[in-house]
């Protein structure tokens, strides 16, 4: 296994992903025991020692699974990463309750890595809003050696990233003055150490990923890779995407791909995959047996696989339209968020649009023709907003899918 220097310790480069655990029957709250432990076991064999869970995965089952798993090795070969949920919609925010029922449910004493789940266009309110004193709270965790490294995941949009940066910076200044014995444990000059983000050669461009690795890098923060594959979307290729590597003569699968594009990127540390059995485990490890990052025509001809991928509108974020929206409409998103839709739906859209205050939705669109007529790409702008409109009305919010979270939770605290 290719390991890298993360934060002071030597990771794998590949980590395990508890989000698509084997269950039995089809119930994602009956996790099979058995299963894991194998798919943990050839883990270890195949040198991953980096274990990522969260707060709500499977039903608010994963950590504990995942801990009585890791339990039969000792405490030092391997690093537990896992997640406060405060980017769900609840009446009321406790950090150090859920974080004394997830040293419980893991069976530990400390997390090596833990995240602020997911701060975003809905949730970076919550976690900088100082009556919950979330950020406070697990600060002092890190400072009693609970935490070692704090970081933080985001599906957010690159200026929701760029702001929670700032908000970590700020927090650090704030810690010098007034503790610099704590702010010592920090590496770099935020109290946000590292950073998961969703990556893969697809959101490159489609979700502004290129950008938010940017932005990551320049601020010295490390980033943690998630879903690498799209969720196995990226798995099948059809005879379009083919087309383009058929003149590589590696037979690489497109799962291979997805993991050598990751390795291009030097401030990539760890890359998370959701592995649901045994096979997935030994393919996986397999790819990151040995260093093989591609070459930058390789990297050329994957971007030109994406492109592929992509359906929907030309937009290029001039912004001319939004001038002209009598209902102040942030149109470049709302294309952004229908281009993404065409590829594949996801929670990430329910809860960004959730985010956009009422009133300037797709749905709100007035069909005025203003932003069409000065598009240089000659959009149907109305049109697209319209569709996007009735798509969402499909999906569940996430104001819902978070009222389903908690009621998982609920039911997870009554079984233990």
């Amino acid at each position: 296994m290719i390991c890298n220097d993360f934060l002071g310790d030597k990771v794998g480069r590949l980590g395990f992903g508890a989000m698509r655990l084997p269950v039995i029957d089809g119930d994602q709250a009956n996790i099979d025991q058995s299963q894991l432990d194998q798919m943990v076991d050839a883990a270890f064999e195949a040198g991953i020692n980096y274990f990522d869970t969260a707060y709500p995965y499977h039903g608010n089952t994963s950590e504990q699974a995942l801990g009585k798993s890791l339990a039969r090795y000792p405490r030092n070969s391997f690093y537990l990463a896992t997640k406060y949920p405060g980017h769900q919609i609840l009446s009321t925010y406790d950090p150090a309750v859920i974080f004394e029922e997830q040293l419980q449910k893991c069976g530990v004493e400390y997390f090596d890595f833990y995240l602020l789940h997911n701060v975003c266009e809905n949730s970076i309110d919550i976690y900088t809003d100082e009556k919950w004193g979330i950020v406070d709270y697990f600060i002092e965790q890190k400072r009693l050696g609970r935490i070692r490294h704090l970081g933080f995941s985001s599906h957010g949009r690159p200026d929701n990233l760029a702001a929670f940066l700032d908000y970590g910076a700020r927090k650090y200044v704030e810690l010098v003055k007034c503790d610099s014995k704590t702010a010592a444990l920090f590496v770099g000059r935020n109290v946000m150490e590292f950073c998961q983000i969703q990556l893969n050669y697809l959101d490159w461009t489609l979700q502004r990923a290129s950008e938010k690795c940017a932005m990551l890098e320049s601020a010295g923060i490390p980033v943690v890779a998630m879903e690498p594959l799209r969720g196995g979307r990226l798995v099948d290729w059809q005879d379009e995407q083919l087309n383009v590597v058929q003149a590589d003569r590696s037979n690489r699968s497109p799962i291979e791909w997805s993991f050598r594009w990751l390795q291009n990127i030097a401030n990539v540390k760890v890359v998370l995959s959701g592995m649901s059995n045994l096979n997935q485990v030994h393919e996986n490890c397999g790819y990151f047996a040995e260093a093989a990052a591609l070459t930058q025509a390789e990297t050329a001809m994957l971007a030109d696989v994406a492109e592929t991928l992509k359906g929907g509108v030309p937009c290029t974020a001039c912004r001319y339209c939004t001038a002209s929206c009598p209902q102040q409409i942030d149109i470049p998103v709302m294309l952004a968020t229908y281009n993404d839709l065409q590829f594949a739906s996801n929670f990430t859209i329910s809860m960004q649009m959730d985010a956009v205050p009422e009133g300037q939705r797709a749905r709100d669109c007035i069909d005025c023709r203003a932003c069409s007529r000065i598009c240089p790409q000659l959009i149907n702008i109305p049109e697209v907003l319209s569709e996007l409109a009735g798509a969402l009305e499909t999906m569940p919010s996430w104001a819902e899918m978070c009222r389903q979270r908690e009621e998982a939770a609920k039911k997870a605290r009554l079984r233990d």
